[in-house]
C-alpha cells in the first residue's frame, strides 16, 4: 500500500468521525429545540381566513419616514400562534404588483422585538412595525402604491389593505410580530 492510499483511508476515518461528532451535535441541537417544536404543534398556525390585517397606527416622523402598526386580530374561534415577520408587497391602482424589498429587523419607530411565537386567543391582536422613507413625490425611485399586500407569518397568501404611499425604490422595514411592539420613544 502506498503513502497516498494510507493517507485517502486517515482523510476517511477523520471525515466519518466528524460526522458522527456532528450528528450528536445535532441530536443535543434537536433536544434543546423539542419544548419549542412541542408548543408549536399544540398550537397551529393562524390561517389567513382567521385574521383580520389592518394598519392601525399611522406613524409619522421626520427626515421623510413613514410608518404604521400593522395588527393581527384572531378572528377565528380557536387560539392559533404567529411566528416571525411579515411578508409585504406593494400594488398600484390596478392591483398590478410593483418592485418592494422588506428588510427585516428593527425599523424608523421601533426595535425588533426578536422572533418569538405569539398565541393568540380568539378576539386577541398581535402587531409588527412597518416603515418606509419618500422623497420629493415623483422623483427618480420612489414608488407610488395604492395597495399594500401583508403575508401573515408561516403563510403563503395575504390580504390586501388601502395603502396610498410613496415609498423610495420600494423598500420596506418591519419588525417581527410581537403582542405588542414598543416604539422608540
Amino acid at each position: 500500500m502506498t503513502n497516498n492510499q494510507r493517507w485517502g483511508k486517515g482523510r476517511t476515518v477523520t471525515v466519518a468521525l466528524a460526522a458522527v461528532a456532528l450528528a450528536g451535535t445535532a441530536a443535543v441541537g434537536v433536544a434543546q429545540a423539542a419544548p419549542a417544536t412541542a408548543h408549536t404543534a399544540k398550537v397551529p398556525t393562524c390561517s389567513v381566513s382567521a385574521l383580520q390585517v389592518s394598519l392601525h397606527t399611522s406613524l409619522a416622523g421626520g427626515m421623510m419616514h413613514e410608518g404604521s402598526v400593522v395588527q393581527f386580530k384572531n378572528t377565528g374561534s380557536g387560539t392559533c400562534a404567529l411566528l416571525g415577520y411579515p411578508g409585504l408587497g406593494l400594488e398600484n391602482a390596478q392591483h398590478k404588483v410593483l418592485a418592494s424589498k422588506v428588510t427585516w429587523g428593527s425599523t424608523w419607530y421601533a426595535k425588533n422585538p426578536g422572533k418569538k411565537v405569539v398565541d393568540l386567543e380568539s378576539g386577541q391582536s398581535a402587531q409588527a412595525v412597518i416603515a418606509w422613507s419618500h422623497a420629493n413625490t415623483g422623483t427618480s425611485g420612489a414608488t407610488h402604491a395604492t395597495y399594500l399586500e401583508v403575508t401573515p407569518p408561516a403563510s403563503t397568501t395575504h390580504k390586501t389593505l388601502k395603502f396610498d404611499q410613496w415609498v423610495d425604490n420600494g423598500d420596506l422595514d418591519a419588525t417581527a410580530v410581537a403582542r405588542t411592539v414598543p416604539l422608540n420613544g
